[in-house]
């Protein structure tokens, strides 16, 4: 069984990624992936008795808590938070105001009551959150952090400095939530594409129900304005929709009788009339916004990185601050006193937990997730769709394009432009074989002989990579496809000289019945396309097809693509592909149907099939949901200004903490500024992370 928890309080990757280690545990939990960014938990288990088991200890990891009815929860614990802050400030205020000058022993007492009041307001889901921690032996997390720094400077007589740590540390993790979950929302803008209700007619009647209930035939009436709620067929006489929200354009697209509607558009014209073709868990909304909500769960090596170093880096950095309290005093008395003895050991003692405060890793195990979840984020709004962050990594650093010719470089919409009829056989007989023939037929070329209409009918219909189909018809063996498949079969045949189209041969029972010349069009935008990619740091682009070298290499020349692989075979497109990526990452451009083995091998594989396709979305990386070339470069430029981003932040960060650390560990650092240095590295980091969803 699988299902998605959604939690509050998940405000700290490590937390997360701790949270997952402890859930992995879990007899019976087959395999649990904890998004920070999304707030869910993506679990796979056995049994409800597993589930209840994860649901408990999660609602025991630190605030962490399993949400069962919206937000509302999230809400009540941050005003909670907020008014403990507030409270806090006051005490704070209070307690300085009456130890300031104060002679009497009784006020001191009151004024140092409310600093304690202050403390624990703040600080005290800190201090058992370390405590709990600690029992279960997980030590280095920035809970402890804040709890070493603050008490520490109350030990040595810096009781305002205590305070202060605490909170600002805390005024910082709701700035850091408040921005966090700002680009949350704004992602979730984005993909509001999903219709909450929709007009079922029913016995004449108009009822109104949720897209999850519909089914497979039900008749749906939609209103102007109104969001498709579902994939189907439109029954009116036509209808215009706005398809912004899916491909990013803002173009209004026509749609005539018995056409498809994808859901998500948005109905601009009159009412209309349709007939739902998928249940909602099929159409193109859900795949949406699946792949959007499960992208995170495919990290990038930046990613990685941050975690790998924040698993370490806070040991040693606790470690530092150990030996900086312990070592660096006696050090400096010899140094400056010739005796070796505790020189001014407060000093280092205070010097050693600014150190701890400024090394807390928020910045970093933050701002890059969070940079990569606004770049798919704005993919889709751009009508990108990208499975993960590992592929919008691998898309910022292609440098060899691959792509496909039939439904990729050319519209696809193959025509039937001359028929040859050798010997008696009429030119509509060899059409109505042919037309009986491909109907079985997956590939593209098959949409040539819609409509065209037969009395014959085709059994044990053979797909044959790369040559054609082999049937029987009305008992007779009927081979349909190129020269290479006649010759393979003893048929003799002239190559048929065609520059813009592809030769079909049609034999039965051993006998050349005709050549069908099937042609197709250049797609309009795809010399745009490649020009813009190659702008974009594309250094080698390459056509692989099965179609005849000479109609392949007019397709480059007009398009600009440089090298041309023609009359391949799959395993032949997936040779070429393991040679092409031996000159950097590999980004292959197909249909996702019939390229299956070139988009394993490739490094980032994308589909240009139709979301109503679910083989087009399971076999690419990245989906084109306009089928327009010109949505890839786009997705190349927000790849491309998202890894910069990420590597902005990465060394912003770790050049401000080696320099605050340096600062601190000299004493030049005040504890409280530490604080307010740490805080404000961390809010720049995530705010730069805002800049890809603002991206043109």
């Amino acid at each position: 069984m699988k299902t998605v928890l959604r939690v509050a309080n998940l405000d700290c990757p490590v937390c997360a990624g701790e949270l997952q280690s402890e859930l992995q545990k879990i007899d019976g939990v087959r395999s649990v992936f904890v998004d920070y960014v999304r707030q869910k938990i993506v679990l796979e288990y056995d049994g409800e008795q597993v589930l209840q088991e994860v649901v408990d200890r999660t609602n025991s990891f630190e605030e962490v808590r399993v949400l069962t009815s919206g937000s509302s929860e999230r809400k009540a614990s941050r005003k909670k938070e907020w008014f403990c802050v507030l409270f806090s400030i006051l005490c704070l205020v209070a307690g300085v105001w009456l130890d300031f000058g104060a002679q009497r022993l009784w006020l001191r007492i009151i004024a140092y009551g409310c600093y304690g009041l202050a403390y624990l307001s703040v600080g005290f889901s800190v201090l058992f959150s370390t405590v709990k921690n600690v029992a279960k032996g997980k030590i280095f997390d920035e809970n402890f952090l804040m709890t070493v720094a603050s008490l520490g400077a109350m030990a040595i007589g810096e009781v305002f400095e205590g305070v202060i740590v605490m909170l600002l540390y805390q005024i910082g993790e709701l700035l850091q939530a408040m921005a966090v979950g700002s680009s949350r929302r704004s992602v979730a803008a984005l993909m509001d594409l999903k219709s909450e209700w929709a007009t079922l007619i029913k016995d004449g009647q108009q009822k109104r129900v949720k897209p999850e209930e519909l089914q497979v035939g039900d008749l749906l009436f939609v209103k102007v304005g109104e969001k498709i709620p579902t994939d189907g067929i439109l029954l009116s006489n036509s209808a215009v929709l706005d398809t912004k929200s899916l491909t990013g354009e803002a173009n209004l697209r026509e749609v005539q009788k018995g056409g498809e509607l994808l859901s998500g558009c948005i109905n601009s014209g009159g009412v209309l009339m349709m007939k739902v073709t998928r249940p909602y868990e099929n159409s193109a909304v859900k795949k949406i916004l699946d792949m959007v909500e499960n992208a995170s769960e495919g990290k990038a090596k930046p990613e990685k990185f941050i975690t790998k170093f924040a698993k370490y880096y806070t040991p040693i950095v606790c470690g530092l601050a150990l030996l900086l309290a312990l070592v660096a005093p006696p050090i400096s008395g010899l140094l400056l006193d010739g005796r070796f003895y505790y020189k001014n050991w407060l000093r280092w003692v205070r010097s050693a937990l600014t150190f701890l405060v400024v090394s807390c890793p928020c910045a970093l195990v933050i701002s890059v997730p969070l940079t990569y979840f606004s770049g798919i984020g704005t993919c889709a709004k751009n009508g990108i769709l990208i499975k993960g962050a590992t592929y919008l990594d691998i898309l910022a650093q292609t440098r060899v394009l691959a792509l496909d010719k039939t439904g990729t470089l050319t519209e696809g919409a193959f025509r039937i432009q001359k028929v040859t009829a050798f010997g008696e056989c009429q030119e509509s007989e060899i059409l109505a074989i042919a037309a009986t023939v491909e109907k079985d037929s997956s590939h593209p070329i098959s949409s040539a002989f819609t409509g065209i209409e037969s009395v014959y009918s085709a059994e044990n219909t053979v797909e044959l990579a790369g040559r054609g189909l082999r049937s029987v018809v009305n008992g007779k063996t009927v081979l349909i496809g190129n020269q290479t498949l006649l010759t393979e079969n003893g048929i003799a045949c002239m190559e048929t000289q065609t520059e813009y189209a592809t030769a079909v041969y049609v034999a039965m029972d051993g006998v050349l019945l005709g050549v069908i010349e099937i042609g197709d069009s250049l797609r309009s935008e795809a010399k745009e396309s490649v020009e813009k990619l190659r702008l974009l740091g594309i250094e080698r682009t390459a056509i692989l097809t099965g179609d005849k070298e000479k109609y392949a290499r007019r397709v480059a020349a007009e398009i600009g693509i440089t090298e041309t692989y023609a009359e391949l075979l799959p395993d032949e497109k997936w040779q070429t592909a393991q040679m092409l990526k031996q000159g950097g990452k590999l980004l292959y451009v197909g249909d996702g149907i019939n390229d299956a083995p070139v988009m394993a091998t490739a490094d980032c594989a994308v589909s240009m099939g139709s979301l109503g396709s679910a083989a087009a979305v399971e076999a690419s990386d990245i989906v084109l949901i306009s089928d327009d070339l010109r949505a890839l470069p786009k997705g190349v430029r927000i790849a491309k200004k998202t890894r910069s981003i990420v590597l902005q932040n990465i060394l912003f960060s770790i050049a401000m903490k080696v320099g605050f650390m340096a600062l601190g560990a000299i004493g030049i650092l005040p504890l409280g500024l530490a604080v307010f240095a740490d805080v404000g590295v961390m809010l720049l980091a995530v705010l730069n992370s805002f800049r890809v969803r603002k991206l043109k």
